[in-house]
């Protein structure tokens, strides 16, 4: 499942500078907490065992890792997977680390992406 989440974009600044100035600190808390509920809601619908992507074109921490690592704290049935070894799996060589994010080189956008898997059901 992917979670698209609405978010500032700031990863898109390049096509769109203006964004640095129509977002406060009141919009972004208000965004975040949508973020980490719509996060809340997909993951009910993912099967033990099963994968959740998180992903945003934010380059801000707290629409991202933060949102992500509170998420795990409240919900411990899933856990973060790294990136990289998911990436490999499909034959990528790409060093990501833990989460995907890519800060915008001259002509991309920057995005952030994190792998979260369900525990798988016992027995």
């Amino acid at each position: 499942m992917l979670v698209d989440a609405p978010c500032t974009g700031t990863g898109t600044l390049r096509r769109n500078p203006d964004l640095r100035w129509r977002q406060d600190e009141r919009a972004l808390a208000e965004l975040t907490q949508k973020q980490g509920e719509i996060l809340a809601a997909a993951a009910r619908l993912v099967k033990p065992g099963g994968r959740l992507v998180y992903a945003t074109c934010s380059l801000l921490a707290a629409e991202n890792r933060d949102i992500v690592e509170a998420f795990v704290a409240a919900h411990p049935q899933f856990v973060v997977r790294e990136a990289a070894a998911i990436l490999a799996e499909a034959g990528i060589a790409l060093d990501t680390g833990r989460y995907s994010s890519s800060r915008p080189p001259a002509r991309h956008d920057g995005f952030f992406a994190a792998v979260l898997e369900r525990a798988p059901a016992p027995g």
